[in-house]
C-alpha cells in the first residue's frame, strides 16, 4: 500500500460523511470552518476496521454568543457504520489553543479534509504555530504515551499493533519537539519519523508495523520490537529537555481579535 493509499477514503464513505456534515449544519444552525479526519487513518496507520474519526470546527450565528443561556460548545453524533462525528465551537477551540492543546494542532494539520477549509483556518494555523508551547505539547504527548506503555510492558508476550502505535506516535512527537522546539510536530507518522530523525533500522521496523496494521484488525497482535520499545521509553522520559515558551498576553489578545472578527461576519 502506498503512502497516498493510506490517506484515501472510499468515495461512498466520503459521500456519506459529507452528507452527515451537511446535516449538522442544517440541524444545528452552524457553519463549518473545517472538517477533517483524526485518529489512525490520518496518522497514517489505519486498520481495515478502523473508525472514521471525523472532527470539525464550527461557528454559530452572532446572536448565539450573546444569548443569556450559553449554547453547548460541542456537537456530537452517534457512531454509525464506523463513522464518528464530533466537533468543537470555534470559541472552545480558541480557548484550548490558549492552553496549548495539541489535539487542535493535529486537526489543523490533518492530511484528510472533508470540506473546503474556511479562509480563517490558515489564520488559525499560523496563530497556533507562532505561539504554541513546545513543553506543554511534550507533556501532553508523554502523558498519552506513558499511559499506553504502562499497559503493554506488563506482558512478555505479543501486544496489539495499535498499542504500539499509541505509544510510538507520542514518543516520536516528544523527540521531534526535543530536536526542534520551534515547530509543532507533524500529525502523520511518516513526516513525524523524519522530524524525529530516526535511523533507518527503526524506520524499517516502523514501516513493518504499519504494513502489519493495514492487514489486520484493530485487535491484531504483533511480534515485539525491543529497539522500538527502548526508544519509546527513553523519549517519554525526556520531556524536561523540551523548553517552555511563556504564554504572552499578546497571544490572548490576538486569539480574541480573531474570534470577534469571525463572529462579526455572521
Amino acid at each position: 500500500m502506498t503512502q497516498k493509499d493510506l490517506f484515501t477514503i472510499a468515495p461512498e464513505v466520503r459521500a456519506d460523511i459529507e452528507g452527515r456534515l451537511a446535516r449538522v449544519e442544517r440541524e444545528d444552525g452552524v457553519r463549518l470552518l473545517m472538517a477533517v479526519e483524526s485518529g489512525s487513518r490520518a496518522w497514517g496507520f489505519p486498520s481495515p476496521d478502523s473508525d472514521f474519526d471525523v472532527r470539525f470546527l464550527y461557528i454559530r450565528p452572532r446572536r448565539d454568543y450573546l444569548a443569556l443561556r450559553p449554547v453547548r460548545d460541542v456537537i456530537e453524533r452517534p457512531i454509525v457504520d464506523l463513522i464518528d462525528l464530533n466537533g468543537w465551537d470555534i470559541r472552545k477551540a480558541l480557548y484550548l489553543l490558549l492552553k496549548h492543546n495539541a489535539v487542535l494542532s493535529e486537526w489543523i494539520d490533518s492530511p484528510i479534509r472533508y470540506v473546503a477549509d474556511n479562509p480563517a483556518v490558515p489564520q488559525l494555523s499560523e496563530l497556533a504555530g507562532r505561539y504554541f508551547d513546545p513543553h506543554g505539547y511534550a507533556c501532553h504527548y508523554a502523558s498519552l504515551g506513558k499511559g499506553m506503555v504502562s499497559r503493554w510492558l506488563e506482558t512478555d508476550g505479543q501486544i496489539a499493533v495499535k498499542r504500539y502505535f499509541y505509544a510510538l506516535r507520542p514518543a516520536l512527537s516528544v523527540r521531534a519537539l526535543r530536536l526542534d522546539p520551534s515547530r509543532r510536530p507533524p500529525m502523520s507518522i511518516q513526516p513525524l519519523m523524519q522530524a524525529a530523525e530516526l535511523d533507518q533500522t527503526l524506520v524499517d521496523q516502523v514501516d513493518e508495523l504499519i504494513a502489519r496494521k493495514t492487514e489486520t484488525n484493530e485487535a491484531g497482535n504483533s511480534v515485539r520490537f525491543p529497539e522500538i520499545e527502548r526508544m519509546i521509553q527513553d523519549e517519554l522520559e525526556r520531556v524536561g529537555e523540551v523548553p517552555k515558551r511563556v504564554n504572552p498576553e499578546k497571544f490572548a489578545e490576538e486569539a480574541e481579535a480573531f474570534f470577534l472578527e469571525l463572529v462579526d461576519r455572521e
